[in-house]
């Protein structure tokens, strides 16, 4: 491959491209970044879009396996020959982004290559850790933010956004062997049964739905309290992100109709309007400046076996 197109694949206006088509949300709260944060936020997001595209992209199974079997090796080694996964390396050597917090990640998105039949809520909560509490981690560092008293809320805001995905997918994930519900929460399904749910199982759809609506709010609440420690501008885009991503979830909750194949998103005009709100109200909140004594460890009950986030979850109070 010429160095020209080596260049083309990995340079900013083609990260770029990949965030303005596959994650608007966050395209629209990055033009808050300074140009460096907005710059390694984006190629952030291009190469954990990448690693769940060589599971969701891929022609087979056993070829997405081996695709995510090489990737994970060149995380360990910090080598590659692909120029998307070399840039996310130089990404992680200049970020100091531990080598093991991708690879939770890529565990999670492996995970997604079996049928998926969640038995409960705490395997529901691990799963959203490893593919986007991981990220969360991923994107203090990029974002120049070190204090570990930041790290347990910057999971929180992955997971809440990643309980939101989860409510707006139903019948997309259903439709690829994929049930995230918790069987605790609406029986041991087929994912045949949600695609072809009677008006009985919907309304016991629309009960798991907003109760998981209800979880993600609890986890955006302490995601926005971590979000004092990030620098200024970083703290009003990832605000904005988490409001607009919120959206979705208030949009699901106004449509009361959960098993459709009309995704929910949020308007433009909307996406404006909570922007504004920020930036016209947030900066006289106390807890915007204020950073939070402590975390709700409880919410991390059912993280504990992964090395990785015991950094996120065992910390001392802040002073």
């Amino acid at each position: 491959m010429s160095s020209t197109l080596q260049t083309a694949l990995v340079g900013p206006a083609s990260a770029d491209s990949v965030l303005a088509s596959k994650g608007r949300s966050f395209h629209w709260a990055r033009h808050l970044l300074g140009a460096v944060h907005a710059t390694r936020a984006t190629r952030l997001y291009r190469f954990c879009r990448y690693i769940d595209d060589l599971a969701d992209e891929a022609e087979s199974v056993p070829l997405a396996q081996r695709a995510l079997a090489e990737l994970a090796s060149s995380v360990r080694s910090g080598q590659a020959s692909d120029p998307i996964i070399q840039d996310g390396l130089a990404l992680m050597q200049e970020c100091d982004i531990d080598a093991d917090i991708v690879l939770d990640l890529i565990s999670g998105v492996q995970s997604d290559l079996q049928p998926v039949c969640m038995p409960n809520l705490d395997a529901l909560l691990r799963y959203c850790y490893q593919v986007a509490g991981t990220v969360g981690l991923m994107m203090c560092k990029v974002l120049d933010t070190h204090a570990s008293a930041a790290f347990p809320h910057a999971v929180d805001l992955g997971m809440a956004m990643q309980l939101t995905n989860i409510c707006r997918d139903i019948s997309a994930d259903a439709a690829a062997g994929r049930r995230y519900l918790p069987a605790t929460m609406v029986g041991d399904l087929t994912c045949e049964q949600l695609l072809q749910a009677d008006d009985a199982l919907r309304e016991n759809l629309q009960a798991c739905v907003l109760a998981l609506l209800d979880c993600a709010d609890t986890y955006y609440a302490s995601g926005e309290l971590g979000l004092s420690y990030l620098p200024l501008r970083a703290r009003t885009s990832m605000l904005v992100a988490a409001r607009v991503y919120h959206g979705i979830g208030s949009e699901l909750r106004a449509r009361r109709q959960f098993c459709g194949t009309d995704r929910a998103v949020v308007p433009p005009w909307r996406k404006f309007v909570i922007t504004s709100q920020v930036l016209l109200t947030r900066p006289w909140t106390p807890s915007f400046w204020r950073q939070p004594r402590r975390h709700d460890a409880d919410l991390h009950q059912a993280l504990t076996n992964f090395p990785t986030s015991r950094t996120a979850v065992c910390w001392r109070d802040a002073d």
